[in-house]
């Protein structure tokens, strides 16, 4: 750093808290103001019909919560709306098997959802679900638009029929082989291994969720969205949209990847009982298709929320609005959500900031309720580890570029090393130095050039801190906080206070200026962990007895460290912030949410005769078809690299992983593994 921007910083250290911005207090109904920055936040709408793991939480609401909670310390106009998707064939699914009306369902498992964010800390304006009056007024009403203007079609369609259960299978009543990448447990409207939207009749192997039979196709009259209509107009806002907001990689790729394949008309109607009522005379027997009705939830929960939802949801002019989610809703939210609302023509807000993440998967697999593997959200609590170490661990391997994966060892490697001994430890001992060698009063700071460095330093990682934040860059973000302790640790342990302050009055003098400069990063680290670990945040502030505007006041413009602080201020009682995680700990956890575990093909080996079949007794079909989908997606990835032409040695080291993954399904599959090719010349 110049000597310019460490002066520049010490400069604006030392004016304090002087005619800095007074703490906002939240007022409902929020509503866009004149003159600010009116956001509107929405996190995916949630099934109903389960709990949610933790790949769901990073996902969507978590995310979504710490940029709401960075934006309103911000001083954004913000409101940050979510609920329960509660139609569709998931949960008459779920009503089937717990023999429950789906009523009763989405009742049960929305106060399931309620209680699990609530103990996540998830910071909702308000927290709404998609079974309302609002609901079925809002959707009939864009249904209506469409239909008059032209941008609705009919048409008969085949779909697959279950003559046993006397009923057209729609979407999850049934599953099949899909016919793109042979993902075996692709269902009738998506496949969730590659992505793709397909019509159920396309599938390979059809089978009826409910009784296992295979169904016959048969002919229904549907309503579709004609989305090859609207596509140049999509076309023409997508453009606009991405290049001005914020969207992820993915997002970006994903709705190009739609895009050039073609739109085709969409079927938004669904031969089922609970949905949204389609209010036209020839469809009248069925609903809304869950994915037409889905996303306008945002709108009805916001109108339950304030009769004047329309001052966020009709004023593109004045809100802006950020839509969290995972990859595999982009498309809902990029192509099909927005041509409803544009083939509409009544001045939608549309998305301007799409922010989808990748996937997180568990240890080396996936997420499995029946199998009793992964923490689900009603679980978390029962482990002991309060919520803001699970919320800092979810947001540290946050999947922002590629998937990452949830792992006990290093949950409690990041929770010893990053939290207890680096933050944890940094602020106790400048709290703890501020109550045993000064009274529990800030001493006076006669600053060097030393302690001006610092300031520069913590300044520059909290401006960049500010800028990623901005960018919705949560993990990155999150390593400056770590960042800034590490840098005040450092200056603690190059000083030495507590030798210092056994010294002469220059030496207990200096003990005091970097005791004095300690305390006030480690107030400012309160205010940038608020959106990540509200209650730690919240504690150390607390100990600290630091002004309510200290949080907001730095997080202004591109970021201000100041002394909040000053000489003569008296703090609390300092104490202890985080906890080690002991290895028998983490273990006993491991073990616990490791499901049911079946020997490894190393370690157990089964006799068969010659002759019988070679099939492993001890096959695990979840493993097979979690490694059966980790194949294709290396082999997309390899052909991906082979078409762009990129280096011999990439493509090499990614054909072995292929090639080791293709190892490992034998082995789950209790076949021998085929030996690799050999190599010789050509002859």
């Amino acid at each position: 750093m110049s000597v310019e921007e460490v002066e520049a910083a010490a400069q604006v250290w030392a004016d304090g808290l002087r005619a800095r911005s007074a703490v906002i207090e939240r007022k409902h109904p929020i509503l866009p103001q004149e003159g600010k920055r009116n956001v509107l936040l929405t996190s995916a709408l949630p099934y109903v019909n389960n709990v949610p793991h933790l790949g769901n939480i990073i996902g969507c609401v978590l995310s979504a919560d710490v940029f709401a909670r960075y934006g309103r310390l911000r001083g954004w106009n913000l409101l940050f709306v979510c609920g329960t998707d509660e139609y569709g064939t998931a949960t008459e699914n779920k009503a089937r098997e717990e023999g429950l009306t789906p009523q009763e369902i989405c009742d049960k498992y929305h106060t399931i959802h309620a209680s699990i964010y609530q103990w996540f800390q998830i910071d909702f304006d308000f927290f709404g679900r998609t079974t309302t009056e609002r609901q079925t007024e809002i959707a009939q009403d864009i249904f209506w638009r469409l239909h008059e203007r032209g941008f609705l079609l009919e048409d008969t369609v085949e779909q697959l029929r279950c003559e046993s259960c006397q009923r057209f299978l729609a979407d999850r009543f049934v599953e099949g082989v899909c016919p793109h990448c042979h993902y075996p447990e692709a269902r009738g409207d998506q496949c969730d291994k590659c992505g793709r939207l397909i019509n159920a009749v396309e599938l390979r192997s059809p089978q009826c969720k409910v009784c296992k039979e295979t169904p016959v196709i048969r002919s229904s009259k549907h309503l579709f969205l004609d989305l090859p209509k609207l596509e140049g107009e999509l076309e023409q806002w997508l453009e606009k949209s991405i290049s001005s907001g914020d969207w992820t990689a993915n997002a970006r790729h994903i709705t190009r990847s739609w895009l050039r394949d073609g739109l085709k008309p969409r079927c938004i109607t669904r031969d089922l009982r609970w949905g949204t009522p389609v209010p036209h005379q020839d469809f009248k027997e069925k609903v809304f298709y869950v994915w037409f009705d889905a996303p306008i939830g945002y709108l009805s929960i916001t109108a339950n929320y304030t009769d004047q939802w329309e001052k966020w949801w009709k004023n593109p002019q004045q809100v802006e609005l950020y839509n969290f989610m995972a990859k595999d809703n982009v498309p809902f939210h990029s192509v099909v959500f927005p041509c409803s609302l544009l083939g509409a023509q009544d001045n939608y807000t549309l998305v301007n900031n799409l922010i989808a993440t990748e996937y997180l998967n568990y240890e080396d697999t996936k997420f499995s309720k029946s199998r009793g593997v992964g923490v689900f959200g009603d679980m978390a609590k029962d482990t002991g580890i309060p919520s803001d170490v699970w919320r800092f661990y979810l947001l540290f391997l946050r999947p922002e570029a590629q998937d990452s994966a949830f792992s006990w060892a290093d949950m409690a490697i990041k929770n010893n090393s990053e939290l207890l001994n680096n933050l944890g430890n940094f602020i106790n001992r400048a709290g703890m130095f501020v109550s045993k060698f000064f009274d529990g009063c800030v001493p006076e700071m006669l600053l060097n050039d030393d302690d001006k460095r610092l300031i520069a330093q913590v300044c520059w990682e909290l401006k960049q801190y500010i800028t990623l934040l901005d960018k919705v860059r949560i993990r990155d973000a999150l390593k400056c906080i770590l960042n800034i302790s590490r840098h005040g640790n450092q200056y603690m342990q190059v000083n030495e206070p507590w030798k210092k302050i056994k010294g002469g009055d220059d030496d207990r003098r200096r003990a005091g200026t970097v005791t004095g400069v300690c305390v006030n990063v480690a107030c400012l680290l309160s205010a940038v962990l608020e959106p990540y670990m509200p209650t730690v945040s919240h504690t150390i502030r607390a100990q600290l007895q630091a002004p309510p505007t200290c949080a907001s006041a730095q997080l202004q413009g591109s970021g201000s460290f100041v002394c909040t602080l000053a000489a003569g201020h008296r703090i609390g009682t300092v104490s202890p912030l985080f906890q080690k995680l002991e290895n028998e700990q983490i273990e006993a956890l491991r073990k616990r949410f490791g499901g049911q575990q079946t020997q490894s093909s190393s370690s157990a080996s089964v006799e068969t005769k010659p002759g019988a079949s070679q099939q492993n007794l001890n096959t695990d079909p979840e493993r097979v078809k979690h490694l059966t989908s980790l194949v294709a997606e290396q082999g997309d990835k390899v052909r991906a690299l082979k078409a762009q032409k990129v280096e011999k040695s990439v493509i090499v080291e990614e054909v072995a992983k292929l090639l080791e993954l293709k190892k490992q399904l034998s082995l789950a599959e209790g076949k021998t593994p085929e030996p690799a090719a050999q190599k010789g010349k050509k002859k």
